[in-house]
């Protein structure tokens, strides 16, 4: 191994530079604010906790996308977390419990064993909220809103909004009595929308034929919002939690219509990500020419009873490097002014201008001796001097 092996990154993990750093961190705040002025107020969960708690209740996919190590404290497993949505969850049920709703909003970074995406990061920055005790659909509403107003202000100028309701599937799964293994099956051929290999396996597993007349439908159930006038025909008798699922993308659609009818909407009705714990509405959003969500949530009632407070819960999160890359929100301003050395009456003077200026947002660089030419002055396009009457005035560099 070179002396310059030695300083590579694994494939994954990458270092952010100044630029977008800066960038990144001014798009963190920005969203931070629209969240609080949403009512929704911020957490900061640990990187590190024992996995019982960590894991509790979100599916295998998560356990597989934590990395794990032992506590040399406790003997314990410990997972660096993968996701802030459990860890939210918990602080609802046990560290900051309230009555009634409860909406709470993170950012930091996570960690994944593995790329979710062929060239995906393995260290995203995961920023979202979540909104805890309201079964309501309004919450839903609110939450979906709330992610679509996070895109605009990253500068996504086309979004195209995935919509899809965990309970179609599982109704259908208990009317045509799947076991677990089939459940799993059939559930990984809709997940490829494989839909020749869904209609085999229907007529292999499923002897009921109306129950399998709609299991072979779910496939062809994507479109616009005439995708739900077509599901009320074809699924026409499902078992009642199917049609009020039905009832409620209708009303969502409605709503996200109303209120952001530049947004393109599409349903999936076959849409089983997240079945392993999401438990009602689940959403994703996309941008054209990028084959990645941007940002998905959904509903996942039931999480913290495993902490001790059974909580209805609905949220989102995106990743905070992707919408810098895709979006276009306005950067960070540029320049700078360079501050001389002085001593005496002259020095404190300086000092004195220096501190107003920097307190009305200019970044303010002192010509240190041994710098005075390197890349931090480079950045400075104005400079102080020394002006009649003494005082120090800001004037354009060269």
């Amino acid at each position: 191994m070179t002396q310059a092996d030695r300083w590579m990154l694994p494939d994954g993990i990458a270092e952010i530079l100044p630029a977008d750093a800066m960038q990144i961190e001014t798009l963190r705040r920005r969203l931070l604010d629209l969240y609080h002025s949403w009512g929704y107020e911020l957490v900061i969960p640990p990187m590190l906790e024992f996995t019982e708690s960590l894991l509790i209740g979100m599916g295998r996919d998560l356990d597989l996308s934590t990395f794990k190590v032992t506590d040399q404290l406790s003997g314990r497993t410990l997972g660096i977390r993968a996701d802030i949505t459990p860890q939210a969850a918990r602080i609802d049920a046990h560290s900051f419990p309230r009555a009634g709703a409860n909406r709470l909003c993170y950012a930091g970074h996570v960690l994944h064993t593995r790329p979710r995406t062929a060239m995906g990061s393995r260290a995203p920055i995961q920023i979202g909220a979540e909104l805890y005790g309201v079964e309501s659909l309004q919450a839903d509403i609110e939450v979906i809103s709330l992610m679509l107003e996070s895109l605009q202000i990253a500068g996504i100028d086309k979004i195209h909004l995935d919509l899809g309701h965990v309970a179609i599937y599982r109704s259908l799964a208990s009317a045509a009595g799947l076991d677990v293994e089939q459940r799993s099956e059939l559930f990984a051929l809709l997940q490829s929308k494989a839909s020749a290999d869904v209609q085999r396996w229907v007529a292999d597993n499923v002897s009921e034929p109306q129950v399998a007349a709609w299991l072979r439908a779910l496939p062809r159930l994507a479109g616009g919002r005439d995708c739900l006038a077509r599901a009320r025909d074809l699924l026409a008798g499902a078992p009642a939690e199917l049609e009020a699922a039905l009832a409620d993308l209708q009303r969502v659609a409605e709503a996200l219509a109303q209120r952001y009818p530049a947004v393109e909407l599409f349903f999936d009705l076959s849409e089983v990500r997240g079945y392993d714990y999401e438990t009602g509405l689940v959403f994703a959003a996309y941008t054209p020419g990028h084959g990645q969500a941007l940002a998905n949530g959904g509903r996942y009632n039931g999480i913290g009873a495993a902490f001790g407070r059974d909580r209805p819960a609905t949220g989102f999160s995106s990743d905070l490097v992707s919408l810098n890359t895709l979006g276009r929100a306005a950067p960070p301003p540029e320049g700078a002014i360079l501050a001389p050395l002085q001593d005496g009456a002259d020095g404190e003077s300086l000092w004195r201008a220096v501190e107003a200026l920097r307190r009305t947002g200019e970044v303010v660089i002192y010509a240190l001796p041994d710098g005075a030419e390197g890349e931090v002055q480079s950045r400075c396009d104005r400079e102080l001097v020394l002006g009649e009457g003494n005082n120090w005035v800001v004037r354009p560099r060269g």
